[in-house]
């Protein structure tokens, strides 16, 4: 299998925690987003939408993190990032989406490129679009993280699922924000347990051939 990503891209953070904790190995080839790589014709006909991860195994072309760490899941079931239960495998994947579909998108980077370039929004006036959107998510998803509702050590249960997947990668995002997390105590908690796991530790954006 074949990689496409660029270190600090969350998504791609992703699916590297993922392949991590399911013991895959992949060979990682870099996209520059700062630099516009992914926007190069050759990259674009692997992936018309230009976005980062893509990965590739054997014949088949995926995109989209979720996408792919569902297709890892049904492919390498074990160790499994969702539960047995239905209604308690509804909850993880609510919440992955959560983060992945309606706190990340609105901080992407070229969502953030259109603000200050088209729409001609200062860099103050950037930040705060970014806090705004990330406090918001986050705030929601502090309420939802109870025991009664599932929660253990992680997002669901005691063991990691899609759902720590998804949230490590929003709150190193956040951290690069200077975004006060104090406020979300038992997102730090989980986060905390998480980061204690050598699977999210070697996924780090930090420890990524491509890091700068």
């Amino acid at each position: 299998m074949k990689l496409f990503g660029y270190f600090r891209s969350s998504a791609a953070y992703r699916v590297r925690i993922a392949l991590n904790l399911k013991g895959l190995e992949v060979d990682h080839r870099f996209v520059h987003l700062r630099k516009g790589e992914q926007s190069a014709p050759e990259y674009g006909a692997l992936n018309p939408q230009g976005m980062v991860p893509l990965l590739i195994d054997g014949p088949h072309v995926l995109t989209q993190s979720l996408a792919i760490i569902e297709y890892l899941e049904e492919t390498n079931p074990e160790p499994s990032l969702l539960p047995k239960h239905p209604i308690e495998r509804a909850r993880v994947r609510a919440i992955a989406q959560a983060i992945a579909c309606d706190i990340h998108p609105l901080n992407n980077l070229r969502v953030l490129r259109y603000l200050v370039g088209p729409m001609k929004a200062s860099d103050e006036a950037k930040n705060e679009w970014y806090r705004h959107w990330v406090v918001e998510g986050l705030t929601a998803l502090e309420r939802s993280l109870t025991p009664a509702a599932g929660t253990g050590t992680f997002c669901h249960g005691d063991q990691p699922t899609l759902a720590d997947v998804c949230l490590v990668p929003q709150v190193y995002n956040a951290e690069r924000a200077d975004i006060d997390l104090s406020p979300f105590p038992r997102i730090m908690k989980i986060v905390s347990a998480c980061r204690e796991l050598r699977a999210f530790q070697d996924a780090d954006p930090a420890k990524q051939a491509d890091a700068e």
